[in-house]
């Protein structure tokens, strides 16, 4: 792994200090059911109207691990590289709070379902310094969520909801080898896209489904690792940068004043952009842990994991060499895998075309990320609710592709396309926009337009050829602009002689 990039750097009264960040991501697996019972996961649902028995711990409940939140997580894993462990253990950590109704969570400590992995990244220049390299992932295990307490319901109460309780998680664990908030920024968002493509979390941070914990430490260059602190539950990629802005600094002036940092838990709060101490951090001993007596281990056969890896999508680094293997720019490659949704809409306008991938995909790379998404901003809306199908995508490309619709035309034609919903072969023939490419029709309209400019036909003849343009302009204009523009170039320059 890198260990160091040189271009972060707190700058302190006593000289540069160097960032060191880990995240623990805690992503929900994306199933219908819960980790250990049958109760429903869909979020919004009213306050406890999805907890079994199990969920509340009533008396003689027993746990039954979830086949499809254990395959989800060895699917994220595969999608990682990391090393599946086909024997592992769930471990109960002992704690006492109003919204964990057990008096434990049942985890993986010592022995986790998936082992060391690796993300790529390439932080983005907007967001700061930071290189390109490799991030090491430690270890991925599945553990039950807590409920969550609520405390703006009433003037001196807090309520609990166990809805989340027993919610599947994957704790994703990075290794401390990120450097600076854009190379963190770039880890969450490649993992997220990650987790994304293969569907084991839908990634979203605003509703909980996806958050980090954020691990900061500092040192001056070159020195060993300074204790760290972590701040809790972090959920946006913009939130988690800020927060390793704020700590980091922090602890550079605790340090510089002569104090020491304590190892301890935190919060960001984002209206005052700081992060505050919550409480002193455990260590695992605190927590005694031991193997849970009512879970036998889990152990993965050969069919299990064949299953799994068959099962994997193309992921985007793959997806994104490939669409530079077809002829689009890195840029285009990379907008267009950025998002699981965008890619497969871009795949399914490239079925819908009929042709050879490497014949349509840069004219359609290029309508999508232009027009199409132009459009959808102007709209408000993303690609998941675009108002012009990949299919219909496709067919309007066509059209300019066979001479029936000029780019002019196109446009024109796509704009009713999303006023409508209509296909564009429809408003075509119902609006009467195609394009003409009778020459004998247009060789008329330019004899006019000469006739009517019969100065500028003799500037031209006398070498001021910019007027060829001006020609043309005025025979597209006098046509409505559904001429071809190919059949009109060659009929001005045959008439200017």
């Amino acid at each position: 792994m890198a260990d160091a990039s040189p271009s972060y750097r707190i700058q302190g009264a006593t000289g540069e200090w160097e960032v060191v960040i880990g995240l623990e991501v805690h992503a929900q697996i994306d199933t219908q059911a819960k980790l250990f019972s049958g109760a429903a996961t869909a979020f919004g649902a009213e306050p406890n109207a999805q907890v079994s028995l199990i969920d509340a711990a009533m008396p003689g409940m027993l746990p039954v691990p979830n086949r499809e939140c254990i395959r989800q997580a060895v699917r994220t894993g595969m999608a990682l590289g990391a090393e599946i462990n086909r024997w592992s253990r769930f471990d109960r950590k002992n704690y006492f709070y109003a919204d964990l109704p057990q008096g434990y969570q049942i985890s993986q400590l010592y022995h986790p379902l998936v082992g060391e992995g690796a993300i790529p990244i390439e932080p983005e220049e907007k967001d700061g310094p930071g290189e390109a390299k490799t991030i090491g992932v430690e270890r991925i295990h599945v553990e039950q969520d807590a409920g969550k307490l609520m405390h703006d319901q009433h003037p001196t109460r807090s309520y609990v909801d166990l809805n989340r309780s027993g919610v599947a998680l994957m704790e994703i664990v990075s290794r401390p080898d990120m450097r600076s908030p854009a190379e963190a920024g770039a880890y969450l968002r490649k993992l997220r896209q990650v987790l994304r493509y293969v569907g084991s979390c839908d990634g979203n941070m605003e509703q909980g489904s996806m958050r980090a914990d954020v691990n900061v430490s500092v040192r001056k260059p070159g020195e060993p690792f300074g204790t760290r602190t972590e701040t809790k539950n972090v959920n946006s990629v913009r939130f988690v940068m800020e927060t390793i802005r704020q700590e980091a600094s922090r602890q550079v002036d605790v340090l510089e004043a002569g104090g020491s940092i304590v190892q301890e838990t935190r919060l960001y709060d984002p209206d005052r952009n700081e992060t505050r101490s919550m409480r002193s951090k455990e260590d695992a001993h605190d927590y005694r842990y031991f193997p849970d007596p009512d879970l036998l281990p889990l152990e993965l056969d050969d069919a299990f994991l064949s299953e799994c890896a068959a099962s994997l999508p193309e992921l985007p680094d793959a997806k994104r060499a490939r669409y530079e293997a077809l002829g689009l720019t890195p840029y285009a490659a990379a907008v267009l895998t950025a998002d699981v949704e965008t890619a497969r809409w871009f795949e399914a306008m490239l079925d819908a075309s009929g042709k050879p991938p490497e014949s349509v995909a840069k004219a359609a790379s290029n309508w999508l990320i232009s027009d199409l998404f132009g459009a959808l901003n102007r709209l408000g809306k993303d690609i998941a609710d675009s108002p012009v199908s990949p299919a219909q995508g496709a067919q309007l490309l066509g059209l300019v592709a066979d001479g029936t619709l000029s780019g002019t035309l196109a446009k024109q034609v796509f704009e009713i396309m999303l006023e409508t919903g209509d296909d564009p072969a429809t408003i075509v023939e119902a609006r009467g926009l195609k394009q003409t490419s009778d020459t004998g029709a247009i060789e008329a309209k330019v004899a006019e337009i000469l006739a009517a400019n019969a100065d500028k036909v003799e500037q031209y003849r006398g070498g001021k050829v910019a007027l060829f343009g001006f020609f043309v302009g005025q025979t597209m204009k006098a046509m409505g602009g559904k001429a071809n523009p190919q059949v009109v170039n060659e009929a001005v320059k045959k008439a200017l002689g």
